[in-house]
């Protein structure tokens, strides 16, 4: 018998939800139509589209020391330390960054946990996943840890290739295992494995009503991370499911009763669309994004952390007290640390994130940084524009260059004591501009190095010597 009633959200009559049920199958659903395996994954439109639920309040978490450190060298627990503190710098006095996912299998993950406990910090709250078994659950409750993610895969290609089960039994199986740790006094954070090849209303649904009952009863949260494993979600409205990242967000609100700070969505990047169907978790009404920092994870990596705090600021209209300059920071330390090599091109923290080589675009930023440059990178990220003269850097290039490099516009301690021609240049001006006879100086040492055959780049240390050693 169906019914309407008033939602409290929308203050609307609604019919009432229909109550999926498990679903057996005598072969597994593998969605061939959609993922042939030999071609390319395809996208799928039902025209059903969802509305916009953005919570007041979304947050970040991270899985760095978890799913970042499944695809690196290992971190130290003095290394986890260290990028722990900065996180919580980043993540502001309001928490932003929310949580943070740790392992608890050896010593070594139990001592990183330690120490990051011992910072004192409340954000971000350290949490663990573990093993699917009673022992961990008590290993990472004495350690003091109060919620724990739990492997429940849940497509076909899991349950019936990887596990061997039915759909009868992961059920049965993945509820006991939830009991165990909320037993065991622990919030579990049920981790839906490879969700966008799953069937949504045939498994997902009923395993998720099956664990709001569970949190009912108990009387505390459980939250379910929507894993998007293999990267095959998809942003567009009125795509099917189950590719559609706006679908399963509101299908485990609207038939799983799931509040929004109970959901959160875990991305991967083998399609590119690792940031934007984060985002789009976020306006569908997941509480929360998972990421790593730098998107460092298994095979294309995760959701970049990094992209997460701008995407929230532009969602939001506020960095709501976060600390931009500690992504640089963190790159940073990264790459001195632990010998982490940052490819050049990534937004926000590689090498040529605000670098330039182009003389007409050099040209643009001597009139007015704004032309060619993202944002204020200096006063977000502690990094000023620069440009890396070439064969194509033209004059604007090499004295913009000079300007950046001898910063003549603010603390020149670094390269104290200046060159004589730049010390009479900050007397006069203050910055150079293309039409001083240096600039012409340089070009032509440049041109005649290219002229010659050079193919690299000319590097700061070949500049500085040089302009040192004229006398102009």
């Amino acid at each position: 018998m169906s019914y309407i009633k008033i939602n409290p959200k929308s203050n609307l009559l609604e019919q009432a939800k229909y109550k999926y049920e498990l679903q057996e199958v005598e072969s597994p659903e593998l969605f061939r139509s959609i993922y042939p395996y030999t071609e390319p994954p395809k996208t799928a439109f039902n025209y059903r589209r969802v509305p916009m639920n953005m919570p007041e309040r979304v947050y970040i978490t991270d899985t760095t020391f978890r799913d970042g450190q499944q695809s690196r060298t290992p971190y130290t627990a003095g290394q986890i330390a260290d990028i722990y503190a900065l996180l919580h710098k980043l993540g502001g006095e309001n928490g932003i960054i929310r949580q943070c996912e740790f392992f608890a299998y050896s010593q070594k993950d139990r001592e990183a946990i330690e120490k990051c406990m011992e910072l004192g910090f409340e954000f971000p709250e350290i949490t663990t996943w573990i093993r699917a078994v009673k022992e961990d659950f008590l290993l990472v409750r004495d350690l003091g840890v109060k919620e724990t993610g739990i492997l429940l895969s849940c497509s076909d290609y899991h349950i019936f290739s990887k596990m061997g089960l039915d759909r009868k039994k992961a059920l049965e199986k993945y509820t006991a295992i939830v009991k165990e740790a909320l037993n065991a006094g622990l919030r579990p954070r049920c981790h839906f494995e490879d969700i966008t090849r799953a069937d949504f209303y045939g498994f997902v649904i009923p395993l998720a009503r099956a664990l709001k009952a569970l949190s009912d009863e108990s009387g505390m949260p459980v939250k379910i991370r929507a894993c998007d494993t293999m990267g095959y979600g998809v942003p567009y409205p009125g795509a099917a499911l189950p590719r559609s990242v706006p679908g399963t967000v509101y299908g485990l609100q609207h038939y799983a009763g799931f509040e929004s700070e109970m959901i959160e969505w875990h991305g991967h990047n083998d399609f590119y669309k690792g940031v934007v169907n984060a985002s789009t978790a976020w306006l569908y009404g997941a509480g929360a994004v998972n990421c790593s920092l730098l998107g460092i994870g298994e095979r294309t990596g995760n959701v970049p952390l990094e992209a997460m705090v701008f995407e929230y600021a532009s969602l939001k209209g506020t960095l709501d007290g976060m600390d931009t300059k500690a992504i640089t920071e963190l790159a940073e330390y990264m790459s001195n640390e632990t010998a982490y090599e940052i490819p050049p091109m990534t937004p926000f923290v590689g090498k040529n994130f605000n670098v330039t080589r182009a003389g007409i675009h050099a040209d643009g930023l001597l009139k007015d940084q704004e032309i060619y440059n993202i944002f204020d990178s200096e006063k977000i990220l502690g990094r000023a524009p620069a440009v890396v003269v070439s064969d194509v850097s033209g004059l604007a290039g090499i004295a913009f260059w000079i300007n950046g490099y001898y910063k003549l516009t603010g603390d020149r301690s670094r390269n104290e004591p200046l060159p004589e021609r730049i010390k009479q240049i900050v007397k006069s001006k203050g910055l150079i501009d293309k039409k001083d006879p240096l600039v012409a100086r340089v070009k032509e040492w440049v041109d005649g190095q290219y002229a010659a055959g050079r193919q690299t780049v000319i590097s700061d240390e070949e500049l500085d010597g040089l302009i040192t050693s004229f006398n102009i």
